[in-house]
């Protein structure tokens, strides 16, 4: 009795099944279906340790290329953790200020501009001031923009007012460079993007921005007592974020009037019970939970220990405002919790 055939569909492979392989002048199958005469027999013994040779020898010799390409790159890499924020930590990072920013000169165009609507890292500008106007090859600029939250919802109490006198809020959008000035227009190259530019963005004279040397994080202390010195809110994020954590940069309302300066050390906390945030929450949560036990005597936010949340840098002071990278973070940072300085 014929056994009965598979029906299942054929295998289709990637690969030949029985390649080729060359020896000397003559090409036989690498994988002979058949009998192997004798020519292509003593062929196989002559050649196969020949190739093997060769083969132990390139691998031999990859093997420590590699390994000396690995050794150069590994010098190059830093030896640990950074001592310092990074350069787009820094210079990304936005900031408020209460004092009038020079907007009479803006990016008005760029190359390709019949199908782009943004222009990122290595594009070419058009920039409204030229060699006219004090303009010259080499000169360095930033890139801002004003922005507001579009959605106008407060996330605690007082945010909004809080929000007014810190100032204006501009977010950091790059840098750039000017390859040629020509009598009222200036080309420029994108060489450093944040985010997107686009045009009737403000263009500012670049300024250096120092920032501070990080602290041994070994050193944060989650039951650390009240330092004494001001506080402040978390008032918002970046991008007009409303939460954060570690390597986020948020906005505090403290500045240089009150003391802050670039590389100080905020600690943020938050106490239990308070009530300053505009979302629903249950009445008296520090001790009691309904369904879920109570404790034998009522607590104000004030009679319980506070919530050390993390620490940050300020990365950038203005008069009324502190723009803050975090560092350390053991939880969720949210606008409304306090801040204070170390």
């Amino acid at each position: 009795m014929r056994y009965q055939m598979c029906k299942a569909c054929t295998p289709i492979f990637l690969t030949v099944l029985k390649p080729i392989a060359t020896f000397g002048y003559e090409i036989v199958p690498a994988r002979p279906s058949g009998r192997v005469s004798m020519k292509e027999f003593l062929m196989r013994a002559t050649f196969a340790p020949k190739l093997v040779a060769r083969l132990g020898v390139a691998l031999l010799f990859g093997a420590a290329a590699c390994m000396a390409q690995e050794s150069a790159v590994v010098s190059q890499q830093p030896a640990g953790p950074p001592d310092h924020p990074w350069k787009s930590s820094v210079y990304c990072s936005g900031f408020y200020t209460s004092e009038k920013v020079s907007d009479d000169l803006r990016l008005v165009s760029g190359e390709q501009s019949e199908y782009k609507i943004t222009f990122l890292y290595g594009d070419t500008v058009y920039l409204s001031k030229g060699s006219n106007q004090g303009i010259k090859e080499g000169d360095h600029f930033s890139v801002v923009r004003q922005e507001s939250d579009p959605l106008r919802v407060q996330w605690f109490k007082w945010q909004d007012k809080l929000i007014s006198a810190m100032g204006s809020h501009y977010s950091d959008l790059g840098q750039l460079t000017v390859i040629k000035a020509e009598p009222n227009i200036a080309i420029a190259k994108v060489s450093m993007s944040c985010e997107f530019m686009q045009r009737g963005d403000i263009v500012l004279p670049y300024s250096e921005r120092p920032a501070g040397p990080f602290k041994d994080p070994s050193t944060f202390d989650s039951l650390a007592p009240a330092s004494g010195k001001p506080k402040a809110m978390v008032v918002q994020g970046k991008t007009t974020a409303q939460m954060g954590g570690r390597w986020n940069t948020v906005f505090v309302n403290l500045g240089a009037k009150q003391g802050v300066k670039v590389g100080d050390y905020f600690r943020m906390f938050r106490y239990q019970g308070t009530h300053v945030e505009t979302i629903p929450s249950q009445k008296n949560y520090q001790d009691q939970v309904y369904g879920f036990g109570s404790s034998p005597k009522h607590y104000e936010w004030n009679d319980l220990p506070r919530e050390v949340l993390g620490e940050g840098i300020v990365l950038n002071v203005s008069q009324n405002s502190a723009t803050v990278l975090i560092t350390t973070s053991r939880s969720e940072i949210f606008a409304g919790d306090y801040a204070e300085l170390e």
